[in-house]
């Protein structure tokens, strides 16, 4: 049975994600790069409020890149899937290399994106965060992590989850908006028409803008 697709593109799923929004207050918006980025993006244009990121990664697992075993955050910690770990028969400590460069990574980004620009405060703010799907939440996990840390306080928004994700996220943040939980959830690009790369030269414009 074909997956059917709920969102044309990124631009389109944040334009329905915005629809949910008309009696929500917030203070921030903020994207996970690069997709969530894009999505972010049109949320904040109809909430006219300022755009930021917060860069996480995921650790992947050896062999099993696409295989989130946990994310790194922006302060260095590490939201560990505990389960998977067990399962791959690793040691946390083990990974530190793959966490060392991942961090490398975020900064890189961070650097690269806001282009000399100072990150907005979140401390004491109620932040949106987004991103353009959920399938593990790993990446998600350790932004609300690392806001809540920050004291922010967090709606999440996303256009798609998978179920398992969600179930493991609402209880951290505030509030959840997410327009669709797909029963049978592979991974997020398979409901969406178009689903290409997002280069970070377009992060940088949006974030600009």
């Amino acid at each position: 049975m074909p997956i059917m697709k709920m969102f044309k593109d990124r631009a389109d799923a944040g334009n329905l994600l915005a629809n949910r929004f008309k009696n929500i207050k917030a203070d921030i918006v903020l994207g996970i790069p690069r997709g969530g980025v894009v999505v972010a993006a049109k949320l904040a244009k109809y909430l006219r409020l300022p755009l930021d990121i917060v860069v996480t990664r995921k650790i992947g697992a050896p062999g099993h890149e696409e295989l989130a075993l946990g994310a790194v955050d922006p302060d260095g910690k590490v939201v560990w899937d505990r389960e998977l770990l067990d399962q791959f028969d690793l040691p946390a400590d083990r990974l530190k290399l793959k966490i060392n460069d991942e961090m490398e990574e975020v900064k890189r980004r961070e650097k690269m994106y806001r282009q000399g620009k100072e990150s907005l405060s979140i401390e004491d703010k109620t932040v949106i965060l987004v991103d353009d799907g959920m399938a593990t939440g790993s990446t998600a996990f350790a932004a609300v992590k690392y806001l809540k840390r920050h004291r922010a306080k967090i709606i999440l928004a996303m256009p798609v989850a998978s179920r398992e994700a969600l179930e493991k996220i609402k209880n951290e943040v505030k509030k959840c908006i997410v327009l669709e939980t797909p029963e049978h959830f592979q991974a997020v690009g398979q409901f969406y028409e178009q689903f290409m790369s997002v280069p970070d030269e377009e992060v940088i414009q949006l974030l600009r803008d």
